[in-house]
């Protein structure tokens, strides 16, 4: 299938999920008419499959090296995809959802844990960038104003989650169960999605703070790299999520 074909078919899935009254209340709340939410999982989220990337390997330039991008896509994020279905047969987890799977990880071995979070994890960081990244409705500017006082303030708190996080692991801003943003870190391959994370919630935002993200780039300046990521975050992406998780 090429990327075209993709595109279209991805369209297509998203015109047929089901909507929810609640979250296309939230959707219109945060001034986006045009998305539409998966009844009971999120529609743009993960499946048990690596999807192709919507963008070549260079077009998160300069900001995101091509290198580092087809590395991290090809070797890194593949083998989370192989060794988790590996481990969900040698284990019989089956499950109908990936998220399902995740709400249960404490029932099985570290080594699903880890490669069905980093699973997870980089298939949605995918959908987190794009060239020249989207920026954010002035409804879920209000939101996020509301939540931390400024857009600035947040990008801040965000930014400071994944600099403190010792060694590998990934920043987040989640809607928590109260629905209320709150921004966390995890470790290694954990996500808000896991019943044994450190940081509860729905992913609407997450931030990949591994060596292997940007230091072919950025060698050990973490920082340098956050700070230039932020021009290619997917606003429209974020704010889908939030209006799912809105909704359930």
């Amino acid at each position: 299938m090429n990327r075209r074909s993709f595109l279209q078919n991805s369209s297509k899935a998203g015109i047929g999920a089901l909507a929810v009254p609640g979250a296309l209340m939230a959707l219109e709340s945060c001034g986006n008419t045009k998305s539409v939410v998966g009844a009971t999982v999120y529609a743009g989220g993960p499946n048990l499959t690596q999807r192709p990337l919507l963008y070549d390997y260079k077009a998160l330039e300069p900001n995101i090296d091509a290198q580092t991008m087809e590395i991290h896509y090809t070797k890194h994020a593949a083998a989370y995809t192989k060794n988790m279905n590996e481990a969900i047969a040698a284990e019989n987890a089956g499950t109908a959802t990936l998220d399902s799977l995740l709400a249960n990880i404490s029932k099985y071995s570290v080594k699903l844990r880890n490669n069905a979070g980093g699973h997870y994890n980089h298939e949605s960081f995918w959908t987190w960038m794009t060239p020249g990244g989207k920026p954010m409705s002035a409804g879920f500017t209000q939101v996020v104003e509301t939540a931390f006082g400024s857009v600035n303030d947040m990008k801040n708190k965000f930014t400071d989650a994944g600099l403190k996080r010792f060694g590998s692991g990934w920043s987040w801003l989640v809607l928590g169960p109260d629905k209320k943003l709150s921004i966390g870190s995890t470790p290694n391959q954990d996500n808000p999605l896991m019943d044994v994370s450190e940081v509860k919630g729905f992913p609407l935002l997450g931030l990949d703070v591994w060596e292997h993200a940007y230091y072919l780039k950025y060698q050990n300046k973490r920082a340098d790299y956050i700070s230039a990521w932020w021009n290619v975050v997917n606003w429209q992406e974020v704010e889908n999520r939030y209006t799912y998780a809105k909704g359930h």
